[in-house]
């Protein structure tokens, strides 16, 4: 793979943790095609997403900015529509620039950037879920409780499988398209494809196909169980939050949510199979970069906890591979990343960077990430990774700060937190208060007073959850003019018309052409 401007295909799944993968390390899950990128290409073995929560994590991703530097705090946040994403930098570049499934934008911009979107979203774009700090003792109604888990196991059919047939379908017919165009040479630019799926995200719930696959016997279970008064203050507020104590699971019903984990996982991972075959068939695959990540992760049970909206490493860490053999050689990179650093990456894989180098005055935008282009070649940059946690369970923002093996996650209303992760894995023994790590933890705590001005954002924070609430109230009164994105399909256009000669139509139809 020798092209300056590849086509790019980027997989995302949501609430995947890389902990549930073979790739890495998991000995229960059956990801054969994840699996196959992995061995194959560069995976990231401390990849983060910049906040623990889908909205913010996904704008981040997309712009390269910190949820703080645009506003975006919670699932119910506006992404600007002046914010630059990464589908602005590719378009702007030459770039065929498309998004299949979910992306969570709230908003009157439903593109942001993206030429084409095949599908709407599975989530609404309105402002209906917006947390607020300023009624802690609140649980938010419209929030998920303990019933994903309580009622975990086999099914026929869901929202969620509706949703991701039809992602997976429409990507797969956009590939076909863009391949039977460019060989009637209407348009050859180079693409860039997002495709989203919103499994394995709870409900834990999945067909017999998938459940299948996997025994109760089979299924580990959590490493470390904790209760509410062994646990941090901010787990405290999202085990209320999420109703884990009001409610607690069974031992079987944790078992019976991970396997529909489990299970959901591997279906992600035959919808990912299925849209590679496409782009194989199609005759892209030697020319095409594939990224695959998630937004963030999944606690699965770790410590008392489901679901995210924290930042220990089972909610925070997220799978990322880049897979292009012809271009960079299968290997692992160890050091701390985040998704922050994908703008950039893409904007330089692209090869639609401007002069003089990221980043640089030239620039429109300026990012928080850096490009991981050099770790690709086997020569690391940097290795830290930023996030910020600033929605439902937190009484003020929440930040953390990945450098080397150490993390540091700091709170204004909670302890300080300090893990050394080589040596810590599991995040059991917080160094804060010892006095060995006492250098290391001014050292952190000076760096995040310098890089946020937290009784600020916090200000901030609090203005637009009560701006967004009022706002939601008056729109909803009297006639309601919906944001979510409506696909729009000709039909006109479609199939056999009486206005295209058969012939005709079924050349264009048909690929690959056949010569004559």
């Amino acid at each position: 793979m020798t092209n300056p401007t590849p086509n790019i295909l980027i997989l995302m799944a949501d609430q995947l943790t890389p902990f549930a993968l073979p790739a890495y390390g998991n000995r229960v899950a059956r990801t054969p095609t994840l699996d196959r990128l992995a061995a194959e290409g560069v995976v990231f073995d401390a990849a983060y997403c910049a906040s623990p929560l889908c909205a913010p994590s996904r704008f981040s991703l997309l712009t390269g900015k910190l949820p703080s530097g645009i506003g975006a705090y919670d699932n119910a946040a506006e992404l600007p529509a002046q914010t630059l994403t990464f589908a602005h930098y590719l378009r702007a570049g030459g770039y065929r620039t498309m998004l299949s499934g979910k992306m969570h934008f709230c908003g009157p911009d439903q593109l942001h950037g993206f030429e084409e979107r095949l599908t709407t979203d599975i989530y609404p774009a309105d402002f209906g879920w917006v947390p607020d700090w300023d009624q802690p003792t609140e649980r938010p109604s419209w929030y998920h409780n303990m019933s994903s888990v309580l009622d975990a196991g086999p099914c026929v059919r869901t929202n969620q499988l509706d949703f991701d047939d039809e992602v997976t379908f429409a990507a797969k017919q956009k590939l076909y398209d863009v391949a039977r165009e460019r060989a009637a040479g209407h348009d050859t630019r180079p693409f860039c494809m997002v495709v989203s799926l919103t499994h394995p995200h709870d409900p834990y719930a999945i067909t017999r196909e998938y459940w299948d696959l996997y025994r109760d016997e089979d299924i580990d279970m959590p490493a470390v169980r904790l209760d509410a008064a062994e646990s941090d203050p901010h787990s405290q507020r999202l085990r209320f939050v999420c109703e884990n104590d009001r409610t607690p699971p069974t031992d079987a019903q944790i078992r019976a949510a991970r396997r529909a984990y489990y299970g959901a996982t591997s279906y992600v991972d035959t919808q990912f199979g299925s849209v590679l075959a496409a782009l194989e068939q199609c005759g892209f695959a030697d020319d095409t970069i594939v990224i695959v990540t998630s937004d963030h992760g999944d606690m699965l049970g770790e410590r008392g906890l489901w679901y995210k909206m924290t930042f220990f490493e089972g909610g925070c860490r997220v799978p990322l591979i880049v897979h292009a053999p012809g271009r960079f050689g299968a290997a692992r990179v160890r050091g701390p990343v985040s998704h922050v650093d994908l703008l950039p990456t893409l904007v330089e894989l692209a090869g639609t960077a401007p002069a003089g180098g990221w980043p640089d005055a030239g620039w429109p935008d300026p990012v928080d990430g850096t490009s991981l282009v050099p770790h690709l070649h086997g020569t690391p940059a940097h290795d830290v990774a930023l996030g910020e946690y600033l929605a439902e369970g937190a009484l003020a923002p929440v930040v953390m700060i990945r450098r080397g093996d150490w993390k540091y996650v700091h709170c204004p209303a909670d302890p300080d937190q300090l893990y050394h992760l080589s040596d810590d894995p599991r995040e059991l023994t917080n160094l804060a208060g010892q006095p060995e790590a006492a250098d290391v933890l001014a050292a952190f705590r000076a760096e995040a007073a310098q890089r946020w001005n937290l009784p600020e954002l916090d200000r901030q924070v609090r203005a637009s959850q009560r701006r967004r609430r009022f706002h939601y109230a008056a729109t909803t009164q009297g006639r309601i003019h919906a944001w979510d994105w409506q696909p729009f399909t000709d039909a006109s256009q479609r199939y056999m018309r009486n206005h295209i000669e058969l012939d005709t139509l079924e050349a264009m139809a048909r690929f690959p052409r056949v010569g004559r």
